[in-house]
């Protein structure tokens, strides 16, 4: 049944290979079942419930990510976006003050209009628009963003007022940042190690082993519990979830009161989520699907629209439950790395995310420096494709180069493709080759020029 369904002979993979891949792609997203609810739930930002906004995302999740199995057959999982959910909670209900159930009606509506534009050519249009240097420039840039979250997760790499950013201060924070940053560093090396020497499921064998690592590292007294500042247990706990507070956000964006909303305003909030959702979806799915060996001899992606359909319902769909934008996920990388090619990956994530909904205090328990390996490990399986640019031609090097540099960067995948694609247009416009460039790319230019100047 799953060989006729998924077609796994066709695609060169097994059932164990793709359980193992959607296995490895949950662990290095399970972060998002503490990070959402820390940012939905912030009391200077929306205020929502935590406990809701966990069974929310989690829902949101599960749904999303089955409709991407079902649908499109695709071992893509999604999410909450993050950087959508803190513009949801820190801009549109802090900043400017809005109620989270409107917050939520405008997501709501975003999924809708998505849904529209899914059934149509238009997101399939604008993905297979946008050139195959450029869809390179997307995949090796996601490679790089993905390792510096990594990196950040495991503290290695820290805030600096100087220079931005700057290697860890092992000796000043050893029991925490310190041994946190070892600890990644030597789950990489594991992971690395594992892979080379053809090991399957060595990056979800690096996230266990480096979080086992650390547990033990708590109980000799060498990492040191600082909830303050974000350094909690390492140990999972046996707590159950309290399933009936899903009751305080389930619905509640039709109930959103508009009074003192102004139109226009809302408006932007709607065209803000619309923007940054579209272009992250179609970056993550050139990107991964690149890497995967997933595109046709065109470049294009088959069974694109469906992928997309899933994404938009996945949007309106969390909206209902409570929670912000959802998304098609770049972690999803890690399941491919780990040899995920089939919707069957996915629906073991979606049923992990289900599971989820039951033993979150566990799964929350993931620290971060425990899935750094696995990203900075895929960010470099993904940054190759940037080898199958021909850096000879600088009018298509240069965009590619300038869309992989953006997104670690600015951290935004969406910023990186209008920095690729702004870049590409003109260059190639100002040097007379503009015979090559695509009516829709022109369009995407100026709609980027016209979000950049007026959102």
């Amino acid at each position: 049944m799953l060989e006729k369904f998924f077609k796994l002979h066709e695609n060169h993979t097994t059932v164990k290979t793709e359980v193992i891949a959607g296995i490895t792609t949950f662990m290095t997203m399970a972060y998002i079942l503490a990070v959402n609810p820390s940012l939905l739930g912030n009391e200077f930002g929306s205020n929502m419930d935590a406990t809701a906004v966990l069974i929310a995302t989690c829902l949101a999740s599960f749904v999303g990510t089955l409709a991407m199995a079902l649908l499109a057959n695709y071992p893509f999982a999604l999410a909450p976006g993050m950087g959508l959910n803190a513009y949801f909670s820190f801009t549109v209900c802090g900043a400017m003050g809005y109620t989270w159930q409107v917050a939520l009606m405008a997501v709501f509506i975003e999924g809708l209009i998505f849904i529209v534009l899914s059934l149509t050519n238009v997101r399939e249009a604008i993905f297979n628009a946008i050139p195959s240097t450029l869809k390179k420039g997307v995949s090796a840039g996601i490679g790089l963003f993905i390792a510096f979250i990594g990196l950040q997760g495991a503290h290695i790499v820290v805030a600096n007022d100087s220079t931005l950013v700057s290697y860890v201060d092992f000796a000043g924070n050893w029991h925490t940042q310190g041994i946190c940053a070892v600890l990644a560093l030597v789950g990489l090396f594991l992971t690395a190690i594992l892979y080379i020497k053809g090991v399957k499921g060595s990056i979800l064998v690096g996230i266990v082993a480096t979080w086992a690592l650390g547990m033990l590292a708590q109980a000799a007294g060498i990492y040191i519990v600082d909830a303050e500042n974000g350094f909690y247990s390492l140990y999972p706990s046996l707590r159950f979830t309290d399933f009936s507070a899903i009751g305080i956000t389930f619905g509640q964006c039709f109930q959103a009161d508009f009074s003192g909303v102004g139109i226009f305003n809302f408006i932007v909030v709607l065209l803000s989520f619309l923007f940054v959702d579209m272009f992250d979806t179609i970056g993550t799915l050139i990107g991964v699907s690149a890497k995967a060996g997933m595109l046709d001899k065109e470049e294009k992606l088959p069974r694109i629209r469906p992928a997309l359909l899933a994404d938009a319902i996945a949007t309106s769909v969390g909206a209902v439950f409570g929670t912000s934008t959802t998304t098609t996920f770049v972690e999803s990388s890690a399941g491919v790395g780990e040899g995920a090619r089939t919707g069957l990956a996915s629906v073991v994530t979606g049923g992990l995310f289900l599971l989820a909904i039951f033993f979150a205090p566990i799964f929350t328990a993931i620290p971060g420096f425990a899935t750094a390996p696995a990203l900075i490990f895929v960010g470099f399986l993904m940054v190759s494709a940037i080898l199958q640019v021909d850096f000879e031609d600088a009018a298509e090097a240069l965009p590619a180069y300038l869309c992989m540099l953006a997104m670690p960067l600015v951290y935004s995948i969406s910023e990186g493709i209008a920095i690729g694609v702004i870049s590409y247009v003109a260059i190639n416009v100002i040097c007379g080759k503009s015979k090559k460039i695509t009516p829709l790319m022109y369009i995407l230019a100026l709609l980027f020029i016209c979000k950049y100047v007026f959102l």
